[in-house]
């Protein structure tokens, strides 16, 4: 028989010779010496099995009631490597029942290798859970757990899931890898994808235990996903990992097919490299033992486009879907952006960058903002601002409506946008209503060009007998001096009318404002202020809510205008001036 065909035959054998689904050994009955088989995919999809043998059972390992069965892995492939990062879930069968699923790893260096087993009891919990407690569609919780990638100083510690970065360069994965991790997630840029769109309903996935799965955070151009394997199916529930993978509770995430190219063996942590199919169903568990959900379709998404170039030229657009969860969300939308900005033979870094975005709820219901960074290392540093303030966007408290699509516009400048302001000059200290009140500054570009403007103040007779002041800041610092940030005290906001006022209420941030200001008590009503209100009726509307009635001491602008748009500066200018008769 050729050899192709003999390798094939082993494999169905392998196949068929797979327990099937049955009956659950209870903790009880394990014990020391108990041989048994792990399924799990070396490579391709289709599971084979491994040998263990059975150590013991360590109780309460992991807290009151939580055991985890102690096997020595016998097999030679697998003692070599020891648990690989992907086998998380491999189910564990001892005299053809269902015992257990591989989850954790003991030490590094060990000169034998262990792996620790979840109970199959305390997986079915996490099961039974699976359409009891599913949050409304499209919810997102916060983690209130440890990150997955916290250290202890046990040397048992749970397969941390490897998030393989699906469609986006390697300098692209280094550049984004250590965000990744502030929140917990271990990222590699070793990582592809098969899927572009959801399997068809019509079509069940069929899927067996032993099988690789993915959960996911993004599919489409970008991915990014995580990858185990399925312990136990039930119908068309499935149980998978055996330990958490964002320790998030209830969730709302893709489950997506895998197609395990290689094994990485390493010393410290091997993994297994994967290609990421379409969408098979809905994890909507991730809990200490587990994660579970149903097969069918996937959750509702955000919709991310990302559309770079600058006008006129062929532009680069990727298109992905985001999980709708207000810490992950941000930081997958912005990998998107760098990928624009860094991450292909089309790519234009340009000088300078200028990026729009827009978030939206409804056709009627948007958020738009845009930003302009100087250089290179000037959008490096401020991708956390960006981070930010797309992170207050997508967070809504009002209402039940999370974004259904979110779009980004990104332009690479061909100058660098950075300006220093050198010089700020105002004609005279005193000056008379009616008169003109002239403001010069002068400036050098980046590249050491100088330049200058001079703009002409009209005084208002209503300023006489004042003092007052100009101001040459940003815009965004104007908005924080009048009362106008984008952050909001609790109960302040009581509409998701007015808090999409108040986000698109912002001055521009590119370009900086001159402005006649003077010190005011101004009253809020939610985020519209009203300067000079009668102290008694902001006394009565503060006690009757003091959340959103205030009364806060803030500068007035009485007149300002922009300049420099487009352009990037930090100054701070201030100068003081009394209109007399």
């Amino acid at each position: 028989m050729p050899l192709t065909l003999c390798l094939m035959a082993c494999a169905c054998a392998a196949a068929a010779a797979q327990p099937a689904p049955g009956d659950i050994m209870p903790l009880s009955e394990i014990r020391a010496g108990q041989r048994g088989e792990v399924w799990t995919v070396f490579r391709g999809v289709k599971p084979e099995a491994f040998a263990v043998e059975v150590s013991g059972v360590v109780l309460n390992a992991l807290g009151p009631g939580k055991s985890i069965i102690l096997c020595r892995l016998t097999d030679p492939r697998v003692q070599d490597m020891g648990a690989v990062a992907g086998m998380s879930g491999s189910p564990l069968y001892i005299d053809g029942r269902f015992a257990g699923a591989l989850s954790y790893q003991l030490q590094h260096f060990e000169t034998v290798r262990y792996a620790g087993f979840t109970p199959a009891a305390d997986m079915e919990e996490v099961a039974e859970r699976v359409g009891a407690s599913a949050p409304p569609s499209g919810r997102q919780p916060d983690s209130e757990g440890p990150a997955p990638g916290e250290t202890s100083a046990s040397p048992l510690s749970a397969m941390r899931p490897v998030f393989a970065l699906g469609g986006v360069s390697p300098r692209t994965a280094s550049i984004m890898a250590p965000c990744f991790e502030s929140l917990g997630l271990s990222v590699v840029a070793v990582g592809g994808s098969t899927q572009g769109q959801q399997a068809a309903a019509s079509g069940a996935a069929e899927v067996r235990p032993g099988d690789a799965v993915s959960v996911a955070l993004t599919t489409g151009d970008i991915t990014i996903a995580g990858t185990g394997t399925v312990s136990r199916v039930d119908g068309n529930r499935v149980v998978a990992f055996g330990h958490p993978m964002l320790g998030l509770g209830d969730v709302q995430l893709p489950m997506c097919s895998a197609e395990v190219v290689a094994i990485l063996p390493s010393t410290m942590e091997s993994f297994k490299i994967a290609n990421i199919g379409p969408v098979i169903g809905c994890i909507s568990q991730d809990r200490m033992s587990a994660v579970s959900g149903l097969l069918g379709p996937g959750p509702e998404m955000t919709d991310v486009e990302v559309v770079a170039g600058r006008a006129g030229a062929p532009r680069r657009i990727l298109h992905f879907q985001s999980v709708r969860d207000k810490r992950l969300a941000p930081m997958i939308m912005l990998t998107g952006i760098v990928e624009a900005v860094f991450g292909s033979n089309d790519s234009e870094q340009g000088e300078g960058f200028r990026i729009v975005s827009t978030v939206t709820f409804s056709p009627t219901r948007q958020v738009s903002r845009e930003s302009v960074y100087a250089g290179q290392q000037g959008f490096l540093l401020g991708m956390f601002d960006f981070v930010a303030a797309l992170s207050a966007e997508l967070q809504n408290p009002f209402e039940k409506a999370l974004p259904t699509a979110v779009q980004f516009r990104v332009e690479p400048l061909e100058e660098n946008p950075a300006v220093t302001v050198e010089r700020f000059q105002v004609s005279r200290a005193t000056v008379r209503a009616g008169e003109t009140l002239q403001v010069t500054l002068g400036w050098r570009s980046f590249q050491g060009a100088e330049d200058s403007r001079t703009v002409d103040i009209p005084v208002d007779p209503s300023w006489t007998g004042k003092t007052l002041e100009v101001l040459v800041v940003p815009g965004r610092v104007l908005d924080e001096l009048t009362g106008h940030g984008r952050t909001f005290r609790p109960g302040q906001l009581r509409s998701f009318d007015a808090y999409l006022d108040a986000m698109n209420g912002g001055r521009p941030v590119d370009g900086l404002c001159i402005a006649v200001v003077e010190k005011s008590a101004l009253f809020f009503d939610q985020a519209s202020a009203t300067p000079d209100a009668p102290a008694s009726i902001a006394r009565i509307a503060g006690a009757a809510d003091s959340a959103r009635y205030q009364r806060r001491d803030a500068l007035v602008p009485l007149w300002e205008t922009r300049i420099l748009e487009g352009k990037v500066s930090f100054s701070d200018f201030q100068k003081t001036v009394r209109v007399v008769e």
